[in-house]
């Protein structure tokens, strides 16, 4: 073929290329490859009992300490993980990154928690802006079949859990409007899925509002604080974090959230 007629070769940035500016500090995940001899496949969670032999190297280091608090510290590090690379490559990348509960591995650090992830490949293309879609792999094929099982095991209901992992995604979706790739569509439609009160099937969206912000007053900061309070306070070595609900901080919020309700 003459060099003429020839399409020009397009060289996408990976993944990793991204973690700049507000991920500067995050660690990018594995991709592709023979994966690491300590990762293990995240699909083994389906089977509550692997799920709570993890859960248990998780939680010697809290030693009588209540579960829900125990779990639900855990899952703050899994979703935090998680988040990050599938909001990137989503938001700036236009990609739908391949983190499906049965397509992750998950490397945890010394301590038992979530500290890299093995994904197969770099994600595919997505082709829409509505916001349960774009989003569907992480939040419909991860999230909840996990929650379920955290919430199973731990006592805790399903709603703290969605709030761990709204928490998160809230974070990152506003860190993520400050990045330079930031694709303006696909970061209107992350702000949707946090504001819309239904699923399309008409169910409650358990990532509707997980975060509150406002203005105290005789104060210019602006405040945020969760709707629901992730119990890492049950703990003996944690008090209350700082965008906890339990604060008397949180009580102008609630009620401003009602007047607009």
């Amino acid at each position: 073929m003459p060099l003429a007629l020839r399409q020009p070769q397009i060289f996408e940035p990976s993944l990793a290329a991204c973690y700049t500016g507000p991920l500067a500090n995050f660690t990018p995940p594995l991709i592709g490859g023979t994966p690491p001899l300590q990762a293990f496949k995240a699909a083994r969670w389906r089977d509550a009992s692997w799920l709570q032999k993890d859960l248990a190297h998780f939680a010697e280091q809290y030693p009588g300490g209540d579960q829900r608090a125990v779990i639900s510290l855990w899952s703050k590090w899994h979703f935090s993980a998680l988040t990050v690379p599938a909001l990137a490559a989503n938001l700036l990348l236009n990609r739908d990154l391949p983190v499906e509960l049965d397509n992750v591995q998950v490397i945890f650090n010394d301590k038992g928690a979530t500290a890299q992830l093995w994904l197969p490949h770099e994600g595919t293309a997505l082709t829409t802006q509505a916001p349960f879609e774009r989003f569907a792999s992480l939040i419909e094929q991860h999230w909840a079949p996990l929650i379920e099982q955290l919430a199973a095991i731990s006592g805790a209901a399903q709603r703290v859990f969605w709030s761990n992992a709204g928490g998160y995604l809230d974070y990152y979706v506003h860190a993520l409007a400050e990045h330079p790739l930031v694709n303006q569509a696909a970061l209107e439609a992350a702000r949707a899925l946090l504001e819309t009160r239904t699923l399309p099937n008409g169910k409650r969206n358990p990532l509707f509002q997980p975060v509150r912000y406002f203005t105290p007053k005789d104060s210019e900061e602006v405040k945020r604080v969760r709707k629901l309070c992730c119990l890492r306070y049950l703990l003996d070595e944690f008090d209350t974090c700082g965008t906890c609900p339990l604060e008397g901080c949180d009580l102008e919020a609630r009620k401003r959230t009602k007047q607009t309700a």
